[in-house]
């Protein structure tokens, strides 16, 4: 049986029985699309490089572990680890930022970044923070749809098959997602206004 020619999934098997040539054959068939969407968003070719290989070994290690449920679905899943390794590479960043604010900082750790003030900064980082917990009170079909959709950055349709449901039924918990979050903003009076 020729490799190259190999659905996905088949290869996922033969990479479990032992025969690590399938995964390669995996890799290269996947690597533009998962490499251009970790790229789109750190628009750095190093970090990317560094994103990708991370993303590659987080995939190894869940196949290994048989973390991965084959669904016909392999490059989704292999986005969305992409997506969170890349999420990941934010937030150790954005912990690195906080920690210079405290005066521990070089003149090189501002070089480059935006004139943005500090308090501007940290009220965004607030109003973030404050978004995450809310999200936490969803119920679990509208939390998923909205995960995927915002962080993910799925369409309705991949949705959908993620999901097993309609694109109106996707499209009406990302509806219901958002009327929650307006509504649970006001109970606990945040607002997204800097």
């Amino acid at each position: 049986m020729m490799l190259n020619q190999s659905e996905d999934h088949v290869l996922v098997e033969l990479y479990r029985s032992g025969n690590e040539r399938a995964l390669e054959v995996l890799i290269r068939r996947h690597q533009k699309r998962i490499f251009l969407q970790i790229y789109s968003k750190v628009q750095d070719q190093d970090v990317a490089d560094d994103l990708f290989q991370e993303t590659f070994i987080k995939i190894i290690k869940s196949l290994r572990k048989s973390n991965y449920e084959e669904k016909g679905k392999f490059l989704p899943w292999a986005l969305r680890i992409a997506n969170n390794t890349t999420l990941d590479y934010f937030r150790r960043e954005t912990r690195k930022k906080e920690v210079r604010s405290t005066g521990e900082y070089t003149v090189f750790d501002t070089y480059g970044e935006s004139d943005r003030p500090l308090e501007a900064n940290w009220i965004e980082a607030q109003i973030n923070e404050d978004l995450r917990k809310l999200i936490e009170y969803l119920p679990e079909e509208q939390r998923k749809v909205l995960h995927l959709r915002m962080f993910c950055e799925y369409s309705f349709k991949d949705i959908a098959e993620e999901t097993g449901v309609s694109i109106n039924t996707a499209l009406g918990r990302m509806r219901y997602a958002i009327s929650n979050i307006q509504k649970l903003m006001a109970q606990h009076n945040i607002s997204l206004e800097q």
